[in-house]
C-alpha cells in the first residue's frame, strides 16, 4: 500500500516511483498496444511541455472533450503535474449545455477529438474565454489558435520548468447534472488516492495484475477509481473505447483482466448475450459494480464464475459504501473514514426499514467538496454539515444500506446523470412548443428511461417525431427522451412551478408515444 507520506509528496512522485522501479513494465493496455511506465511518463512530460510552450500555466484551466484513449491520460496527468485544472467533458455534450460548461468553468483551452470539433465550432463564438484548441487526430483547416496534439507527442521533451505548485494550482472540475437547472461543476477534494485505496483493498487485486474499464474516462468511475487506483496500487490498466457487450469478455481474456467496473444497466445487458460453453472460462475474479439490479447479481456470479462487490459513491462528495459480504441488493456499509445516515425531511434519523434521504460526510465532519461558483447550491447540499445526496435509501437491522431511488427531479440513464433542464432548454426552443417537462420513468433494464411531456402553443401542431428530430444533435444522444406525450397543460404549484412528482406518478399513459416501439432511431453522430 502507498503510505500517506508518499501521497503527500505528490501524485507525480508516485508515478515517478513506478517508472523508476520498472520503467519497461507495461502500465497501460490499449487495443493491441502496451505502454510502459517509462513511455507513459515521457508522453505526460511531452504534453506538459506543449502546454507550457502554448502559454498554459499553473492556475489555468483546460477542458477535455475526448473519448477513451491513452492521449486522454497523457493530457490529464500533464495538467495534474502542472497544477492546471482539468475539466473533463462528456463527449456527447452539445449546444447550450456545452457552452454553459465551458463558460462556467473558465477554461482557457480545450483538448478535443477531431470528430467532435464541429460541435465546439458551433458554439465557439459564445465561449470567448477558450483561446486555444488542441486537437487529437486530424486537424481541419480552421481559423484561430489551433495545435495538433500529435505534434507535441512526436517530440521527446523534458519536464517543463513548472516550479512549485503550492496554493496556485487550479482545482479539477467534474460536471454533474443539475436537478432542473444547468450542470454543476464539482470540486471534490475528498477524491484523493488514500480514499481510492480503501475502495480497492477488499477486491484482492494484486500489484502487477490487470484491471479493465470500458467506462468513459471523462467520468469519475474510470478516471478516479480505475486509473488512479491502478497508479496508486501498481496495477496494469486496460481501457476500451466504449462498452460493448459482444466484445466485453473477449477483451477481458485478451488483456488477462482480473477485474472490471460496471454501472447498473451493464450487467443485465451482459446477461442478455447468448450463453456459451466458455462463459466461465475467463480471468475475471471480481467485479466492482455500482447499481447492480438484485435480480442480476447471482446470475452474473454463477454464469461467469466471479465475485460481485457492490459499492456506492458520488462525484459530488467524498464517501463510499461497500458490500463485502455479498448480501444481494445491498450497497453495504461505510468504508473507514466516512459516516452515512438515512434521514427524514427534518434531518432526523429514520428507523431501519424506513426510506429516507441518504446523507454522508467524511468522519472529520468537514465539507470536502463544493459546487464551483455556486455557493447557494453548495450550502443547500451541505446542510447541517452533512452532504444531502438526493438519493433515497433504507437501512436493515444489520446496518446495511439499500438504494431506493432518487428524491430529486433528475434522471439516470445508461450510467449518465441527466437534468430536466438539459432537455427542456432545447425542447422549449422548438417554435411550436409552449413549455415542456422531462422526468424519469422506470426502465426494464435498470435506472431510468426519460419521458417528455410537451404543451404546444395555441393553434400550433407538432408530432413527437418532429420534436425529437429537432433535439437530435442539440443535446447528448443519451438525453433524448424515449417517451413523448402531448397534452394541454402541465400540473403546477401555486407558485407556478412544474409538479414533477405528479408527472412521475402518472408515468406511462395510453397517450404516451414510445420512440422504440415506433422504430425511431437516435443518431450518436449528429
Amino acid at each position: 500500500m502507498i503510505s500517506l507520506p508518499e501521497f503527500l509528496s505528490g501524485l507525480e512522485g508516485v508515478i515517478l516511483q513506478r517508472r523508476d522501479a520498472h520503467p519497461n513494465e507495461t502500465f497501460l493496455k490499449w487495443k493491441d498496444d502496451e505502454i510502459s511506465w517509462g513511455d507513459f511518463v515521457d508522453r505526460i512530460y511531452a504534453v506538459a511541455a506543449g502546454f507550457w510552450d502554448a502559454g498554459i500555466r499553473t492556475g489555468d484551466r483546460a477542458a477535455m472533450m475526448m473519448g477513451n484513449c491513452p492521449e486522454f491520460l497523457y493530457a490529464y496527468y500533464a495538467m495534474v503535474f502542472m497544477g492546471v485544472g482539468a475539466v473533463p467533458l462528456n463527449v456527447a455534450q452539445r449546444g447550450e449545455a456545452l457552452a454553459y460548461i465551458l463558460n462556467d468553468s473558465g477554461a482557457s483551452a480545450i483538448i478535443i477529438d477531431d470528430v467532435l470539433v464541429e460541435h465546439f465550432l458551433a458554439i465557439r463564438d459564445r465561449v470567448p474565454n477558450v483561446r486555444l484548441m488542441i486537437i487529437q487526430g486530424s486537424v481541419p483547416s480552421i481559423e484561430g489558435n489551433v495545435i495538433a496534439l500529435e505534434e507535441w507527442l512526436k517530440v521527446g521533451r523534458d519536464r517543463p520548468p513548472i516550479g512549485s505548485l503550492a496554493k496556485a494550482s487550479a482545482d479539477n472540475i467534474l460536471y454533474t447534472s443539475g436537478t432542473t437547472g444547468p450542470p454543476k461543476g464539482v470540486v471534490n477534494k475528498g477524491i484523493n488516492p488514500i480514499n481510492i485505496i480503501k475502495l480497492w483493498e477488499p477486491t484482492g487485486v494484486r500489484a502487477g495484475e490487470t484491471i479493465y474499464t470500458p467506462l468513459p474516462l471523462f467520468h469519475g468511475n474510470a478516471l478516479a477509481v480505475s486509473a488512479l487506483g491502478a497508479i496508486m496500487l501498481d496495477y496494469k490498466l486496460a481501457i476500451a473505447e466504449r462498452f460493448s457487450a459482444s466484445k466485453h469478455w473477449d477483451d477481458c481474456r485478451k488483456y488477462n483482466a482480473v477485474e472490471f467496473n460496471t454501472l447498473g444497466a451493464m450487467i443485465p445487458i451482459l446477461l442478455k448475450q447468448p450463453e456459451g460453453p466458455d462463459d466461465g472460462d475467463n480471468p475475471v475474479r471480481v467485479v466492482l459494480s455500482a447499481g447492480c439490479p438484485a435480480y442480476a447479481w447471482r446470475p452474473l456470479e454463477e454464469r461467469f464464475k466471479l465475485r460481485l462487490i457492490e459499492w456506492f459513491g458520488m462525484v459530488d462528495s467524498p464517501g463510499f459504501l461497500m458490500n463485502t459480504t455479498g448480501k444481494v441488493g445491498s450497497m453495504g456499509k461505510s468504508l473507514p473514514g466516512f459516516d452515512f445516515r438515512v434521514v427524514d425531511d427534518e434531518d432526523r434519523d429514520v428507523p431501519p426499514g424506513k426510506v429516507g434521504e441518504l446523507v454522508f460526510r467524511s468522519d472529520t465532519g468537514k465539507a470536502a467538496a463544493f459546487y464551483y461558483g455556486k455557493e447557494d447550491a453548495t450550502n443547500e447540499a451541505w446542510r447541517h454539515d452533512w452532504f444531502h445526496s438526493g438519493d433515497l435509501a433504507w437501512i436493515d437491522e444489520e446496518g446495511d444500506f439499500f438504494y431506493a431511488g432518487r428524491k430529486k427531479a433528475s434522471m439516470r440513464r445508461r450510467g449518465e446523470n441527466i437534468s430536466a433542464w438539459e432537455i427542456e432548454s432545447v425542447v422549449n426552443q422548438y417554435p411550436a412548443v409552449l413549455e415542456s417537462a422531462a422526468h424519469a420513468v422506470p426502465s426494464e433494464l435498470s435506472e431510468d428511461e426519460i419521458k417528455l411531456v410537451v404543451v404546444l402553443k395555441p393553434e400550433q401542431t407538432a408530432t413527437p417525431e418532429e420534436i425529437l428530430d429537432f433535439c437530435n444533435g442539440k443535446m447528448a444522444y443519451y438525453a433524448i427522451p424515449r417517451y413523448v406525450e402531448l397534452r394541454d397543460s402541465l400540473p403546477k404549484t401555486g407558485t407556478h412551478r412544474i409538479e414533477y412528482t405528479i408527472l412521475k406518478q402518472e408515468g406511462i399513459t395510453p397517450e404516451t408515444w414510445d420512440r422504440e416501439a415506433a422504430g425511431y432511431a437516435v443518431s450518436r453522430d449528429r
